[in-house]
């Protein structure tokens, strides 16, 4: 098993954020707009099926 070198793990570290590309802040700024749009409308989406579940359920246990 090979030995473990803080060193060399921080060398590799920086060579490979190096190569990273990062997002500019417009497109972080457009990602996160989106992320935050579908899901609210994935909340709206669950909070009308759960609306409608609850209304057949009570139609039901009426009968």
């Amino acid at each position: 098993m090979a030995k473990f070198d803080p060193a060399q793990f921080v060398r590799e570290v920086r060579t490979e954020t190096a190569r990273v590309t990062w997002p500019s802040r417009k497109e972080t700024l457009v990602t996160t707009g989106i992320v935050l749009a579908l899901s609210a409308l994935a909340a709206v989406f669950f909070l009308v099926v759960d609306q409608l579940i609850q209304l057949a359920m009570s139609f039901v246990f009426r009968i």
